[in-house]
């Protein structure tokens, strides 16, 4: 069992940055892969960012590529997500997610645990 906790979403303007941190617990946390999805009002759960367990390579999408970054703490249990040069269609909710193998990592449904999810809002 993985238990996960998001924080540090908020409002910011449009250029500013933001960390989510994705807090886990459980003994076998270090194993998964680790992802961030976000949800915006009326549309899918997307993929944002994501980081496997072992070596730690990482994956973006598109949209968000040069803007933020996922890292990893192993020490603490945490998983980051670093979003700089913020836009107003960054705007949604941001869920991290464990998944158990990291080619998995595209599709929401591939993830065995979620947080609960961090709003962030980026006026314009």
């Amino acid at each position: 069992q993985v238990q996960l906790v998001e924080s540090g979403g908020g409002l910011v303007q449009a250029g500013g940055s933001l960390r989510l941190s994705c807090a886990g617990s459980g003994r076998t946390f270090a194993r998964y892969a680790m992802g961030w999805f976000r949800q915006a009002p009326g549309k899918e759960r997307e993929f944002v960012a994501a980081m496997s367990s072992a070596n730690g390579i990482t994956d973006y999408a598109d949209g968000v590529k040069g803007r933020f970054t996922i890292s990893r703490d192993s020490a603490k249990n945490t998983v980051y997500l670093q979003m700089n040069s913020l836009k107003p269609e960054d705007t949604a909710v941001y869920y991290c997610g464990a998944a158990p193998n990291f080619r998995g990592r595209y599709s929401y449904t591939e993830y065995d645990y979620w947080g609960q999810g961090t709003q962030v809002t980026v006026s314009s």
